[in-house]
């Protein structure tokens, strides 16, 4: 289990630092699947959960929404037909904060 999931979010301002390259790295290998996109020159950390159906889909889905409350963190989750994509990153700095690292190790556990 990834150290990450140990911690919790913090509140996360405009001009907050954002993680590192070496930071990143070193994170990303706690985190199985997980890939930075970039999208409108903004690093994203997204992942793509596949299910047998549309319920499942659905249920992980609203785990996840009870994560993002509790972290008071929320993500991007596009749900389909047996997949969900769930795209985390901080809409106040433009980019990637330690937050979203935490969320996707704690998301991850939400699938098991």
């Amino acid at each position: 289990m990834s150290e990450l999931v140990k911690q919790y979010c913090e509140a996360c301002r405009v001009g907050a630092p954002q993680v590192t390259d070496q930071a990143r790295i070193e994170m990303l290998d706690q985190l199985p699947g997980w890939l930075v996109e970039v999208r409108d020159e903004i690093p994203q950390l997204e992942k793509t959960y596949r299910f047998e159906d549309y319920r499942q889909s659905i249920e992980f889905t609203n785990r996840v929404a009870e994560l993002a409350e509790t972290e008071d963190h929320h993500p991007a989750l596009l749900t389909e037909w047996g997949r969900v994509t769930v795209t985390w990153w901080t809409h106040a700095i433009g980019g990637l904060h330690l937050n979203d690292f935490i969320c996707a190790a704690k998301t991850d556990l939400l699938k098991q």
